[in-house]
């Protein structure tokens, strides 16, 4: 329980950090602080009597494992990988409905962003420095000889 109380110490003083800043910046500092302390309170009580669990997430690139492994560094999560598993490959323990709900929800909106972000600049690559369109629809279909 000295944990707890710690981190309800904790939050107090960031609450009062937070109402008495002096500039945007601080307020904003000690907001982003809190949020961190109650969700890690989140987690502690919504973990309790349920069992921590091994994942497996199978990402497509480097760039996702990467944003992956932040959020779960930023949530007090280690993320680890076995030898000779691959390097889009991310091994958490941790307990999955807490997981999914915060880091999982986070990583899904963050990675759609990363998405749309690389598809404009492709699109703008091909249309602006390559001088055309790039559309597959308009191939030609060859016939294979027999």
């Amino acid at each position: 329980m000295a944990g707890e109380k710690e981190i309800q110490d904790k939050l107090a003083k960031l609450e009062a950090l937070f109402s008495r800043g002096a500039t945007a910046g601080e307020r904003a500092a000690a907001g982003a602080a809190r949020d961190r302390l109650q969700a890690r309170i989140v987690l502690e009580a919504d973990g309790k009597g349920e069992p921590e669990t091994e994942l497996q997430y199978s990402l497509p690139d480097v760039w996702s494992v990467r944003i992956f492994v932040a959020l779960c560094r930023k949530h007090d999560i280690k993320p680890y990988r076995y030898p000779r598993q691959r390097r889009t490959t991310v091994m958490v323990r941790v307990h999955q409905p807490t997981f999914e709900s915060t880091v999982g929800e986070e990583f899904r909106a963050l990675h759609r962003e990363l998405t749309a972000y690389f598809g404009d600049m492709v699109e703008h690559l091909i249309a602006d420095v390559m001088k055309a369109d790039g559309n597959d629809e308009t191939l030609e279909q060859r016939k294979l000889p027999r």
